[in-house]
């Protein structure tokens, strides 16, 4: 089944970022996240695959946390796929 792949940007606090990012993760069509500073530098990118999203987000709370309480505004990049 062809499947439709569509980019994402959302402007957040480092307050948001977690909470902003679980949203996402529980929407079920993520496939990639990036994290990047306000200069547009990339923090963290964490690449999610169908049923090993709880395996691989696990280890990287703790990495997101930390980005969290280092940037006072950041930009999630979020890559969807869609079935057509």
């Amino acid at each position: 089944m062809p499947k439709e792949r569509r980019t994402e940007e959302f402007r957040v606090t480092g307050e948001e970022v977690i909470a902003k990012v679980k949203e996402l993760v529980r929407e079920g069509n993520v496939r990639h996240i990036v994290i990047k500073n306000e200069e547009g530098r990339t923090l963290i990118e964490v690449p999610l695959t169908v049923g090993a999203v709880g395996a691989i987000l696990l280890p990287v709370w703790a990495a997101i946390g930390t980005i969290a309480a280092l940037v006072g505004h950041c930009t999630i990049v979020v890559e969807r796929v869609e079935k057509l």
